[in-house]
């Protein structure tokens, strides 16, 4: 909280999540063992799927039928970019065939790991290379949003909060910890936040129960996730980090370019704004890629929907990958 503050007193965009990252990834190098309470990261993975809900209606349906051509340039995009990456850092970064590959790929670190355990890959590498890359893009791309876009998006509405029936956040929060339930059980990527979004999606199409959480609420799961991304670093050194910093930063800028040229392809099927497109194609963690989409107001309902289908894709793009390239191997 104190890191938030100050971090906010020099106007640092996203202030609240910066500040947190930086001093409890500094904490954690430092050889402290902090970690941050799943309770605390499923209240706001929750918190985070309530607010996206509300942009969801009639019209977003209609609209999903536009992002069919988005959804095919992500793949495309992704196994360019696994490419592309896997082979630089098997080039420069001496990385093995396997470590490179799940390295490579932009997002999903979680399900990435419990797959590079699997196929006996270097998990310390594998987590480096996506934290280093987090950091960069956590970091970076508020400073590229508050530049580019208008002021008007910044504004905080006035919103009579406690006038609202408060029962329906009562049954918003049941029927999300329902569908997270069976979402979880049927493997589906991201259950905690994906579940909620639907349920407030279907619960406020049906016109059944819509709730709007106070904006300050925001604040409150920047805090958490910027602390938790500090908190992945317990148990690594500065020199490993160090060793590492050079080569990731390579391979973020790599998978940034590529993620651009995504992004501007893509306008040429759908009229979301670029920056959207941008957020939408940026190889960073669902989670905090939505945050900033909400707080900035960047079409959040659309980038949540193409960075879940990113999790899709990787998961089902690297294990084929990784069989083509034991198949090749075998030939040879």
């Amino acid at each position: 909280i104190p890191s938030a503050i100050i971090a906010d007193f020099f106007n640092i965009p996203l202030a609240w999540m910066i500040g947190p990252m930086i001093a409890t990834s500094l904490v954690a190098l430092n050889g402290f063992q902090v970690s941050m309470p799943k309770v605390a990261l499923s209240s706001i993975l929750i918190i985070l799927g309530l607010h996206i809900g509300n942009y969801i209606d009639q019209n977003l349906l209609t609209q999903m039928v536009n992002w069919i051509w988005t959804t095919v340039i992500m793949f495309f995009y992704i196994v360019i970019s696994i490419l592309i990456v896997s082979k630089y850092l098997q080039k420069f970064s001496g990385y093995k065939e396997k470590t490179s590959i799940f390295s490579a790929a932009p997002g999903a670190l979680g399900p990435l790991m419990i797959l590079a355990e699997y196929e006996k890959s270097d998990l310390s590498q594998v987590a480096t290379a996506h934290l280093i890359r987090l950091i960069i893009i956590i970091t970076l791309f508020p400073f590229i949003i508050v530049n580019f876009s208008p002021t008007e998006s910044l504004i905080i509405e006035k919103f009579d909060y406690m006038g609202q029936d408060h029962w329906n956040l009562v049954i918003l929060i049941i029927a999300s910890l329902i569908f997270i339930f069976f979402f979880d059980k049927a493997k589906v990527p991201a259950a905690l936040l994906s579940g909620t979004l639907v349920a407030s999606g279907v619960l406020q199409i049906f016109d059944i129960a819509s709730y709007k959480l106070p904006d300050a609420s925001i604040n409150f799961c920047l805090l958490i996730l910027g602390a938790s991304v500090g908190c992945r670093f317990a148990n690594k050194t500065f020199k490993e980090v160090a060793s590492n910093s050079f080569h990731g930063l390579v391979a973020t800028i790599l998978l940034v370019l590529l993620g651009l040229v995504a992004a501007y392809i893509a306008t040429f099927f759908v009229e979301n704004s670029f920056l959207s497109l941008i957020l939408s194609f940026c190889p960073g963690g669902i989670y905090e890629v939505a945050v900033i989409a909400i707080a900035f107001d960047l079409e959040p309902d659309f980038v949540a929907f193409h960075h879940i289908i990113r999790l899709l894709f990787i998961l089902f793009i690297v294990p084929v990958i990784l069989r083509l390239v034991e198949k090749i191997k075998i030939k040879n």
